[in-house]
């Protein structure tokens, strides 16, 4: 589990809504034609594909912007598209995801685009269309005029360098400048051999075959070209650099010490867009004021979940609070939510596709009645929900000597429990509006009731989800351990 978990959940959970970035780079359209090989055509000794399955994603620097859309930022893209077909679709991607694309100069150059034709999960051609020339020079001063201008409006800043033009020496200059003049972190996603270029950011993010093209160490000699990687900070002004090692991980290196963040294990599929969700949510961790090895293990766990896809896909929230909330990682403080919080985290557990169970009680001396029922309510789904009559809310249900233990310590402990995913106190005589709020797949309740005389049975039913009957462990309740308490000390004097 990661450190600062805490911090990271708090802004993943609407923190990151109020920061907003900025991406300069170069802008591109990623198309995907998907089909089945079947034969060879008599033609020319190629394959046959029979189209199935056409899409457009956002690449290169629009990638960026839409990894911070994901991850819930304020998302401000600058760079160059022509004003053509392609930049049609390209807006409509950007503007369904919420990218602001203030910053964008339309030029006389065409947009930049990438179609990838696929057999059978197989990359069987890629055709580009670009221009090989440099966007004209007005068009140069427009774009650093506007990049110059949004920095001043932001928190951080990306340059999204794909060697396709957008990112003069002259205008990695002019945003550096003024990014660092504004005390913001301003990160690199370098194409180019010499990061020079990047003067003055915070830090520089090449794969290893990039930095192996800066430095002139091959990729395959790890610690010498590290080890070169690590002079460059102080030779060209950065505070880290960031190095990312596919599955060998993630490595941060400042003048004198390094970081070396592991690669979360997982099944790679697509490895396109990674360096663009890397960056992105590196940038996105430090505008939120999260430590640098932090940030790169968040960034590293996102990464782990985009390659696991096929095309550009950028991160989503809901994919890292799922990844970062199994009920065995997450300390019990980490579980105990308000009722802002437990409705987005329920929501993004849901469009990660979980299965929400919700139970409720006073949980007031915790028996082994109570561990029977949450063991069962957890077989129904895989995440559970358990409401807490606060101390208010026991005490009118079970009379002014109740509850024996407080709201706050027994949340704790319901919450410290390995079959709860998070706990949150309702007020009310019942979790009827809580029920309401959460829409759970299954209530469950135990002992002697019925699904008609389960509270909030009709609504969930009503919005598709189903009741669970379970049944209690007999003779055991937390009202027998108060007689016996009482009986034993009653006998004592």
């Amino acid at each position: 589990m990661l450190p600062e978990l805490h911090s990271i959940l708090n802004l993943l959970e609407g923190g990151f809504s109020r920061l907003k970035i900025l991406v300069v780079g170069d802008i591109m359209l990623d198309r995907y034609i998907h089909g089945e090989v079947e034969r060879i055509s008599p033609e020319a000794p190629v394959p046959v594909i029979r189209h199935a399955q056409r899409y457009e994603r956002a690449g290169g620097a629009a990638n960026a912007a839409m990894n911070l859309a994901g991850l819930g930022c304020q998302s401000v893209l600058a760079g160059f598209w022509g004003d053509d077909t392609e930049k049609a679709e390209l807006h409509a991607l950007l503007d369904r995801a919420g990218v602001d694309t203030v910053g964008v100069v339309t030029s006389s150059l065409p947009t930049i685009s990438k179609t990838r034709i696929v057999g059978r999960m197989q990359q069987l051609l890629r055709l580009d269309i670009e221009s090989r020339e440099t966007p004209p020079e007005l068009d140069m001063e427009r774009l650093i005029a506007r990049s110059t201008e949004l920095v001043g409006k932001v928190h951080a800043v990306v340059l999204s360098d794909y060697a396709k033009g957008a990112l003069s020496r002259r205008l990695c200059e002019a945003v550096i400048r003024a990014a660092r003049a504004k005390g913001i972190p301003v990160l690199a996603d370098p194409k180019t051999p010499d990061l020079s270029k990047y003067t003055g950011a915070t830090t520089v993010c090449p794969n290893l075959g990039e930095l192996a093209m800066s430095t002139g160490i091959s990729s395959h000699q790890t610690e010498a070209l590290l080890d070169a990687g690590q002079r460059q900070v102080a030779e060209h002004g950065f505070e880290f650099l960031t190095v990312t090692m596919s599955e060998k991980g993630i490595s941060v290196m400042w003048p004198e010490r390094r970081y070396h963040s592991p690669a979360r294990a997982r099944e790679v599929f697509d490895v396109s867009g990674a360096g663009d969700t890397v960056i992105a949510t590196l940038a996105a961790a430090l505008a939120g004021g999260l430590k640098v090895e932090t940030a790169v293990d968040l960034a590293n766990l996102a990464a782990g979940i985009v390659v696991g896809k096929m095309g550009t896909v950028p991160i989503a929230q809901h994919e890292l609070i799922a990844a970062l909330t199994p009920s065995t990682g997450v300390t019990a403080g980490e579980k105990i939510l308000d009722r802002e919080r437990i409705a987005r985290r329920v929501a993004e557990w849901r469009a990660s596709g979980e299965t929400i169970v919700f139970t409720n009680g006073c949980f007031d001396l915790l028996h082994v009645g109570h561990i029977t029922l949450l063991e069962d309510c957890r077989r129904f789904g895989t995440k559970l929900v358990l409401g807490l009559n606060a101390d208010a809310s026991v005490c009118r249900l079970k009379g002014p000597t109740r509850p024996i233990v407080g709201e706050r310590e027994r949340a704790r402990v319901m919450a410290a429990l390995a079959a709860v995913d998070a706990v949150v106190l309702f007020e009310e005589d019942t979790p009827l509006e809580l029920i309401r709020a959460l829409r759970p797949d299954v209530l469950v309740k135990g002992g002697d009731y019925t699904i008609e005389t389960v509270v909030g049975h009709e609504d969930v039913i009503a919005f598709g989800g189903r009741v669970e009957i379970v049944p209690t462990v007999e003779g055991f309740s937390t009202t027998n351990i108060v007689k016996k308490l009482t009986a034993a000390q009653e006998g004592g004097k």
